[in-house]
């Protein structure tokens, strides 16, 4: 069941911070790459400057849409050079 939860955490996170960043989203493979990457990224983020969330499933789904958006803001650093 937990592997599931983190699919669904995973592709929602992708789905909002394309919207935020994009405008759009990327289709549900993409959301879900986006969104896993972006959750790894964001819990060491966070941990890094002492924010934890406590593990509850909103507390997952905000650490990982601030995790896709960091990397999201990155590949558009990338892109531009």
């Amino acid at each position: 069941m937990g592997i599931i939860i983190s699919i669904l955490i995973g592709a929602a996170a992708g789905f909002l911070a394309g919207k935020l960043m994009k405008g759009s989203g990327f289709g549900f493979w993409v959301n879900l790459l986006v969104g896993i990457v972006g959750a790894f990224i964001g819990g060491n983020v966070l941990a890094w400057i002492g924010i934890d969330w406590g593990g509850t499933i909103v507390g997952r789904i905000v650490t990982a849409v601030i995790g896709a958006v960091i990397l999201l803001w990155l590949i558009s650093l990338i892109k531009k050079k």
